[in-house]
């Protein structure tokens, strides 16, 4: 990538980003066109050409830099501050509305980047996704005591679990029309972590008479 990118306005910068997210949102990596970015972000082709040397180039630096601002925004909400799985995770909701609200189209381009099979990108694909998981997984459970779970949890399965779980349910919001309901989605949220907390957690022992 070219370095004058980032010596862009961040105006225009986020422009580009935005008009990214926005093309390989609605369609798959073969079928997004390069010139159709462009005209969204108000640049030439050739430009656009001239800040990223391919579309290859241009995709594998929208899903870093997807990646990069979901770790920037937990950090804000101090999502792996609480030893609390449960509050982390809803810290971690807050933080993702907020990128949603800021970034219309990054949720959607991140699914559809995840199923993703073109052969051009999909092993760089899958060694940041493993990277990026692996790293978010190891902060979360190296804050989590063992005492508070059921005993003989596998921590790591059910955090796998849980992600597979979140992931599945934000595909399936993102296949009805319009744009996503934040507070249906809340909700939703909410519930969920309530039936994880029946399932995971140690029940208290009752007090003796």
């Amino acid at each position: 990538m070219n370095e004058k990118f980032f010596r862009l306005p961040e105006e225009k910068r986020q422009r580009i980003i935005n008009a990214g997210f926005e093309v390989f949102a609605q369609n798959s990596y073969r079928k997004s066109p390069v010139g159709e970015i462009a005209a969204a972000a108000g640049i030439s082709k050739s430009l656009l050409f001239h800040y990223f040397h391919n579309k290859k180039e241009l995709y594998l630096f929208l899903w870093e830099y997807a990646a990069d601002q979901t770790v920037r925004y937990l950090e804000e909400e101090r999502c792996y501050e609480p030893t609390d799985l449960f509050e982390m995770m809803e810290r971690g909701m807050r933080a993702k509305f907020r990128l949603m609200a800021e970034y219309p189209y990054m949720a959607r381009f991140a699914v559809n980047a995840f199923y993703e099979k073109d052969a051009e990108i999909y092993a760089a694909m899958q060694s940041s996704y493993t990277r990026h998981f692996d790293r978010k997984a190891a902060r979360a459970l190296a804050q989590l005591d063992p005492d508070d779970f059921v005993p003989g949890l596998d921590l790591q399965m059910m955090y796998r679990e849980m992600y597979w779980a979140s992931e599945g349910y934000l595909w399936e919001m993102l296949q009805k029309r319009g744009g996503l309901d934040t507070a249906q989605m809340e909700q939703d949220f909410c519930r969920l972590l309530a039936f994880w907390k029946t399932i995971y957690l140690r029940r208290s022992e009752p007090r003796p008479p």
